[in-house]
């Protein structure tokens, strides 16, 4: 069976096709993936290493926002890429499509809806965004990660969770001792996603002091701020440097260090937040404030849910995240967050997803809602 997986830009779409590209190859040996992105996004880093061939359309996965020709040039390259869309699902021709949305579904589920070749879309934040209200029309079958979103696109719509890593097989007291933390130390994991972040940076400095009095933390800075978070544990004192460990990324410990930690600070990407509930972490999320409000929706739906606390972007500096942190002296009110998040937690979207994907490519009947719910809270 030929699937292709039709995705690019940033790792919020990137991320979550290639979870459903692994639950693909689990659930069938002879499955043959491909994939079609577009320029100047990560997947020219991220795909060739998962072992997918990947061909790109001329359009550019990540737009142009700023005043720059590109903002002439995008909507002709869009343009020149729905031929081009076509072409490429022609030779060969794929079983079924799965897309994470974005500017590259456009042209993609454009040109399979005119050769009836069947595709998933899978939407990952509660309000939707603009390219996916677009094409889910054109879509055969919707995903989403909350019910509302299903409610606002319409059609054959299944909310599944976002796919996410396999954490399989990854023990919490084993995570814990491989960052070597003690048996009652909290661990407080800082991480700002796919992207630097500059203020979650400038908080953990400010707050680094009284912060490594309270917890072990685990701060993934991006590369341009590490060697800065080298220089404040050097200026600790030698008995705390221990418990401040900042790493550039964390991208095969990830999953370690969510097993490890008591609490999660980060933005409300489907990603993130899929991840920390998916094994009942509380968190303190701190939306991104572009992007539509895409991240503030999905933030206010976890903070609703009792799983997270919110607290606005420019609002953070290092006296929130110390207040924030507090959580961890609150027994009662850490265990409800927990329980809480557990309740939102969908390990399994990456299956779920992949059974609708499969149903479509062998044009057989899909699987039922409480058959998906199963898969996707990781009970099948």
């Amino acid at each position: 069976m030929r699937i292709l997986i039709a995705g690019g830009g940033s790792g919020g779409h990137i991320y979550p096709a290639l979870a459903v590209a692994r639950a693909l190859r689990e659930r069938r040996a002879d499955v043959e993936l491909a994939w079609l992105g577009g320029r100047r996004g990560l997947e020219g880093s991220l795909v060739p290493p998962a072992g997918i061939p990947l061909q790109r359309l001329w359009l550019r996965s990540l737009r142009s926002t700023d005043l720059s020709p590109h903002l002439l040039l995008d909507p002709l390259r869009l343009a020149a890429a729905c031929p081009q869309a076509a072409a490429l699902l022609l030779r060969p021709r794929p079983d079924a499509i799965f897309s994470t949305g974005g500017y590259v579904a456009l042209p993609v589920l454009g040109a399979a809806a005119l050769l009836r070749i069947p595709s998933l879309l899978w939407e990952g934040n509660l309000v939707p965004g603009r390219s996916t209200r677009l094409t889910a029309r054109l879509a055969t079958v919707i995903s989403t990660s909350f019910g509302a979103t299903c409610r606002a696109l319409g059609g054959d719509c299944h909310v599944t969770g976002t796919p996410i890593r396999s954490l399989a097989g990854i023990e919490r007291d084993a995570a814990r001792a491989h960052f070597e933390a003690g048996p009652d130390e909290p661990v407080v994991l800082v991480f700002g996603g796919s992207q630097a972040v500059a203020r979650f940076d400038a908080a953990v400095g400010e707050a680094l002091p009284q912060l490594v009095e309270r917890a072990l933390v685990l701060h993934v800075t991006g590369d341009r701020s590490y060697a800065e978070a080298l220089r404040r544990r050097e200026a600790l004192p030698p008995e705390r440097r221990r418990r401040y460990r900042p790493y550039p990324f964390l991208r095969d410990e990830m999953g370690e260090a969510l097993l490890a930690a008591d609490l999660v600070v980060g933005r409300a990407g489907s990603s993130t937040l899929a991840e920390a509930t998916a094994v009942g972490l509380p968190l303190v999320v701190v939306p991104y404030p572009h992007a539509a409000g895409h991240q503030r929706a999905n933030a206010r739906a976890l903070a609703e849910a009792g799983a997270a606390v919110l607290i606005a972007d420019e609002q953070f500096d290092g006296a929130a995240l110390l207040r924030a942190v507090a959580i961890l002296d609150d027994a009662p009110r850490l265990a409800a967050m927990r329980a809480a998040s557990r309740e939102l937690g969908r390990p399994g979207a990456a299956a779920a997803n992949a059974a609708i994907v499969l149903a479509l490519g062998a044009r057989t009947e899909l699987p039922d809602g409480p058959q998906l719910d199963r898969l996707a809270r990781g009970l099948a």
